[in-house]
């Protein structure tokens, strides 16, 4: 692999490490260590438990992404591992160790586990049954409390680590996914713009479409970031007090209106792939203005909070102009839908503008 590949591949991965996201995942994964740690010493080497080892299994699983997850997901791991060690003791009661009674405690834990209160977490039922019944449990009872207050020690834990060692509050991720749907946007609408101008052919048109396609995936990714965001504000006391919990309708509001303006870019080049007529073959009354407010209106999109003039009076001037002059007739559908799938795109970033701008 040649230097300049390597060095690409590396600011690539530098460049990922800075990402919000990685930062919140990477948090988490610090955060699971440490509960795990915390609950192996509490059982084992505080409490002493013969079955230590099942606190920091239950409370590497306890710690997820979100402390509402944390409790809901949490509460459900500890109903499903207190269900297989009951499950785990009365089936060593009723046949002893062996594979049959290996077989019957997972028959029985998968069956439980399609109940719908324990439906996210059900399979630790099984899992927890056949872990125990595979280390030769006990009938005595005495172990069967020591397993159960293992398992309440790890999903404690777990918890209790999640909700104070800095409580998932991150959306900036979803703004930051934002941006980049904007400025994503926004240099498409630049680039036809250029490449009209230059002469663009029916596959650089396609490549336009394509390209309205991958954004289309950056708005579901933005989608799912703010529901993320959303999540994780609920149960959390850092919500109050930190700067990095923003308004999430407001950026639902502007997700919506984005996807939107990514409809009416794709629109522009559709009527341009449908169309089969060369920019340089356009009235240029009509080309040298459409082009140039085509590139304006990139420019906006890119940073509507930087931008704040608006260019519908421009578009609408545009528009008054060329109905009062006598342009060729076969091209005035292509040049009214034009015109008409811009001013879309410039109502909509007038109202993301307007939305940001929102105290």
């Amino acid at each position: 692999m040649q230097r300049p590949q390597v060095r690409s591949q590396a600011r690539t991965a530098l460049g990922r490490l800075r990402e919000p996201a990685v930062h919140t995942d990477l948090l988490q994964v610090v955060k699971a260590t440490i509960a795990t740690v915390v609950a192996w010493v509490l059982a084992d080497t505080w409490l002493d438990l013969e079955q230590a080892f099942l606190a920091p299994w239950v409370a590497l699983l306890t710690v997820h992404a979100t402390v509402y997850r944390s409790v809901l997901r949490g509460g459900q791991s500890v109903a499903a591992t207190f269900l297989g060690v009951l499950l785990a003791y009365a089936v060593f009661e009723l046949l002893g160790y062996g594979p049959l009674s290996v077989g019957l405690g997972v028959l029985v834990g998968l069956l439980l586990a399609r109940l719908p209160p324990l439906r996210l977490e059900g399979v630790a039922v099984a899992t927890t049954a056949l872990f125990l019944l595979t280390l030769g449990g006990t009938s005595e009872e005495s172990e069967l409390v020591d397993r159960l207050l293992a398992t309440a020690i790890g999903v404690l834990t777990g918890i209790v680590v999640n909700l104070l060692v800095v409580p998932p509050l991150d959306d900036r991720g979803a703004e930051h996914q934002l941006d980049l749907i904007h400025r994503r946007l926004g240099a498409l609408l630049r680039r036809m713009a250029s490449e009209l101008d230059e002469g663009v052919d029916d596959e650089g048109v396609r490549a336009w479409v394509e390209e309205t396609r991958g954004i289309d995936a950056e708005v579901d990714r933005a989608e799912w970031l703010l529901e993320y965001s959303r999540e994780s504000q609920w149960w959390n006391p850092r919500r109050n007090r930190s700067s990095s919990a923003s308004d999430t309708e407001r950026g639902s509001d502007v997700l919506v209106r984005l996807e939107e303006g990514v409809a009416q870019a794709r629109a522009i080049a559709r009527t341009l792939e449908e169309s089969v007529i060369a920019a340089e073959d356009w009235d240029t009354r009509f080309r040298d203005p459409f082009l140039r407010l085509l590139d304006q209106v990139g420019r906006r999109i890119s940073d509507p909070e930087a931008y704040l003039h608006s260019l519908r009076e421009e578009i609408d001037a545009l528009t008054n102009e060329l109905s009062a002059q006598d342009l060729p007739g076969l091209r005035w559908p292509l040049y009214g839908s034009l015109i008409t799938s811009l001013r879309h795109v410039v109502t909509i970033v007038d109202d993301v503008a307007s939305t940001l701008a929102r105290p």
